[in-house]
């Protein structure tokens, strides 16, 4: 179906200095989350911790490692699904994967694999900027706990999680046609927290089925719920399919922060949400499993001769529906 020019999805601010657990600011901004992770699964996040001056060094520090030979980006492996380098610098899309970007020596490890002699100020501004998304990562997820009256279990959650940064480039295709950069899927993870240029291309699929173009500033992020959550929390939020379309004469340049279970944790529905009125719809599952199965369909289905399709990876309801 078509997008409806005159649908948006909410915006919520999070900049308030008062913004803590406990206070009216807390929870007028927490209905505001929970209601959009409710409806829609996704929303556009104001967040004041990143200035400006950050954002900049963050889109520049992009440039710069995607103009490195492919050879050299291809150095970033990983045996983990979705871990490591994608695409093709001959390609509209390629990207790169960074462990664990909250740990400091954990993107100076990945900067030394591009850098062998080193390169400190990507290694700072990577840093600094995934704290401070981070940050905004665990007020998200608590506040949608803490919506669903289950908040008791928010600390033990936060704490659970792992970190993955993605980095990507979408090469400008040069007409004015939607060329596919990504193509249809949900998100397998907690929270996916996008950044981006001044360049749009994420489309959101509503729950009628249209598909929605996004735009939103390169001082603000746009937040998607993963599917990990949506089965932890027993289908009470929504998660939604989501995709990139590109057009014109600019390349868009892109940072993904992904919370997510670890590889071998057991993804379970709490059991408060699950009743009469709220049967379990997800087994129990191993997140590990659940990533190499997605890996695998990505691989046999994703390219048909070389060509990127726009087909729909299945969800998560398809492996483990009850």
């Amino acid at each position: 179906m078509g997008s409806d020019g005159d649908f948006s999805f909410p915006v919520i601010d999070f900049s308030d200095p008062d913004l803590k657990p406990g206070t009216t600011t807390w929870d007028l901004v927490k209905s505001q989350v929970h209601k959009a992770a409710e409806e829609y699964g996704c929303f556009q996040a104001f967040f004041n911790k990143i200035p400006q001056e950050l954002q900049k060094g963050m889109n520049g520090a992009l440039e710069e490692m995607f103009q490195l030979p492919e050879e050299i980006k291809k150095c970033n492996v990983s045996e983990k699904p979705f871990h490591g380098y994608l695409g093709s610098s001959s390609s509209i899309y390629e990207s790169l994967a960074i462990d664990e970007p909250d740990i400091f020596n954990k993107v100076e490890n990945f900067t030394n694999v591009l850098w062998p002699e080193g390169n400190t100020n990507f290694s700072n501004v990577v840093h600094s900027f995934s704290h401070a998304v981070v940050e905004l990562d665990q007020t998200i997820r608590r506040m949608i706990l803490e919506g669903l009256g289950v908040e008791k279990y928010a600390d033990e959650h936060i704490n659970s999680a792992k970190y993955l940064l993605r980095v990507s480039k979408y090469e400008a295709p040069r007409t004015t046609d939607k060329k596919i950069g990504l193509s249809a899927h949900t998100d397998t993870n907690f929270i996916t927290i996008l950044c981006q240029n001044q360049v749009n291309g994420l489309e959101i699929q509503t729950k009628n089925g249209d598909w929605i173009p996004v735009q939103y500033s390169a001082d603000s992020f746009f937040v998607l719920v993963g599917e990990a959550f949506r089965a932890w929390v027993n289908n009470r939020v929504y998660s939604p399919y989501h995709r990139v379309m590109i057009a014109g004469d600019s390349k868009r340049y892109s940072g993904v922060m992904f919370s997510m279970p670890k590889e071998n944790d057991i993804i379970k529905a709490i059991e408060e949400l699950v009743d009469e009125e709220h049967p379990l719809v997800y087994k129990p599952f191993c997140y590990g499993e659940y990533l190499k199965q997605r890996l695998a369909y990505r691989y046999a289905d994703r390219f048909a001769e070389g060509v990127l399709r726009n087909i729909i990876a299945p969800p998560l309801k398809e492996y483990f529906g009850v």
